[in-house]
C-alpha cells in the first residue's frame, strides 16, 4: 500500500512527537509534519492542510484547545484528535465542544492509535 496522507503531531515533548510517529510509520500517513506548540500547529496547519492532526491539550503558550479553535475556524473540516495524560471530563468536553473528532490518552498505545487512523481515515484507504 502506498502512503499518501499528511499528519501534523503536536506535543511540546519531543519524545511524545517520536513516539506517535513511530507508531505512524505503520500506517498510511507518509508525511508527518512536527509542531512543538499551539501557535506553531496553526501556523502548521494553514500552510500544510494535513489530513489528521493529533494536538496535545496542555502546552506552554496557546494550549490545544486555543489552536483547535483557531485552525476550525479556518477549516471546518480539519481533522484534530485531541490527546493527553489528564484525561479529564472537562478536556474531554472542552475539546469535543472545540470541533475535536476524537480524544486519545497518552501514553498511546500502538493499536488505539493505528484504529483511530483508520476510522478517521474511513473509506479514504483500504
Amino acid at each position: 500500500m502506498e502512503k499518501k496522507y499528511t499528519a501534523l503531531l503536536c506535543d511540546d515533548s519531543a519524545v511524545v512527537r517520536k513516539m506517535l510517529r513511530h507508531i505512524l510509520n505503520e500506517s498510511p500517513v507518509g508525511t508527518v509534519f512536527e509542531a512543538i506548540d499551539g501557535n506553531q500547529a496553526v501556523e502548521m496547519y494553514r500552510l500544510h492542510r494535513p489530513d489528521i492532526v493529533f494536538m496535545d491539550i496542555v502546552m506552554p503558550g496557546k494550549t490545544g484547545i486555543q489552536a483547535l479553535s483557531e485552525i476550525r475556524a479556518h477549516d471546518p473540516s480539519a481533522r484534530v484528535v485531541m490527546a493527553s495524560s489528564t484525561g479529564t471530563s472537562k478536556n474531554l468536553k472542552a475539546a469535543i465542544d472545540s470541533g475535536a473528532v476524537d480524544f486519545i490518552q497518552k501514553p498511546f498505545e500502538r493499536e488505539a492509535v493505528l484504529k483511530l487512523i483508520r476510522r478517521i481515515l474511513e473509506g479514504e484507504w483500504e
